[in-house]
């Protein structure tokens, strides 16, 4: 069972740490808006990442197979939700150093929210997961003591990323100058841009 806890937050955190969109947009809300909001932007991406492991770690071939058949009309809203908050981050006035939003509940339920969000619409992410159930002989049959455990290391390791980069980041706040912060907001928003273009590039392609 360790065995199996450390292999899922081994996963969990390679896969919250490949580079992305939300790699970028939770980076840019600790260096902007503090500590708290990039760790629950994060936290946002873990639950998904939970999501997908439980999928395929329970063997729920089912809903797994219509998310992998839905993929293209995900990919185009996740692709198109992208393109506009990058498009929104260039278009923002320059924020000054320091000069981060006060912490709210309601705040922070939009930062866990729209991270969620866009991470549960870009199910790519379940072929992962459903290559390690497969890997790991786990799926219909193998009882719920495994997957469950498999699932909590991926919640782990994501959310440990995630804890990471917000203590990280928020650090580099203390440097940060305003020249400097409208920088991070230029290449943060042409980068979700981007990866929002590719992204429906990718669903016709």
């Amino acid at each position: 069972m360790f065995s199996l806890l450390l292999r899922g937050f081994a996963l969990g955190f390679a896969v919250a740490a490949s580079p992305g969109p939300i790699f970028f947009l939770c980076l840019r809300r600790t260096l902007l808006w503090g500590r708290m909001y990039g760790l629950v932007s994060g936290l946002g991406v873990a639950t998904a990442d939970g999501f997908y492991a439980a999928l395929a770690s329970f063997g729920l071939a089912a809903v797994a197979s219509a998310i992998a058949s839905g993929r293209r009309p995900l990919a185009v809203i996740g692709g198109a939700v992208l393109i506009g908050l990058g498009a929104r981050i260039l278009l923002e006035r320059r924020q000054e150093a320091g000069q981060a939003p006060a912490v709210t509940a309601r705040g922070l339920a939009w930062a866990y929210a729209s991270t969620l969000g866009l991470t549960i619409t870009n199910p790519a992410t379940i072929i992962s997961f459903a290559a390690l159930a497969a890997t790991l002989g786990l799926g219909a049959g193998a009882g719920l003591s495994k997957p469950a455990v498999l699932v909590g290391g991926v919640l782990l390791g994501s959310a440990t990323w995630w804890s990471v980069l917000a203590v990280g980041a928020s650090v580099l706040r203390t440097r940060l100058t305003p020249a400097l912060v409208c920088g991070i907001s230029i290449v943060s928003g042409m980068a979700i841009a981007v990866l929002g273009m590719l992204a429906i590039y990718s669903a016709f392609s």
